[in-house]
């Protein structure tokens, strides 16, 4: 799949302009999406310094994205195909409805091909123990 990523309270937290601490397995979830085949577009409001400043930070940490708010690295306003929206099978995103999941959900909505609302549906109740009643404790 393309992968669209946003930066800025999905990556890292929110502190714009500064560049806020990385999300909990953030990196390393997506270093393995690429591992599995995966391509991840950067899109992101940055721009200017503060997207150099952001496209270094993933560097730094191993992640190269195939593109940087485009489609394709050679993609510019004056080729026929060019498009603002980004053609990408999926974007993660921390402004999605219901929020951003935590990494772990996300790779494996994406592994196992799954929905949000599969996630959402599974009944963990059966995973907890079950308590007592009040009359079984006597």
């Amino acid at each position: 799949m393309k992968i669209a990523v946003d930066f800025d309270g999905t990556i890292v937290e929110h502190k714009y302009p500064q560049i806020g601490k990385e999300k909990p397995f953030a990196v390393l979830t997506l270093k393995k999406l690429m591992e599995d085949g995966h391509i991840l577009v950067l899109n992101t409001a940055r721009e200017g310094q503060y997207l150099e400043d952001a496209i270094k930070w993933c560097e730094e940490r191993g992640l190269r994205f195939f593109a940087v708010n485009k489609n394709y690295p050679e993609e510019t306003p004056d080729k026929p195909d060019y498009s603002r929206k980004l053609r990408v099978d999926l974007f993660i995103d921390d402004h999605n409805l219901g929020g951003l999941p935590d990494w772990g959900v996300i790779y494996d909505m994406i592994k196992n091909n799954r929905t949000y609302a599969d996630i959402t549906s599974e009944d963990y109740s059966a995973l907890q123990p079950r308590k007592k009643s009040w009359w079984r404790r006597f």
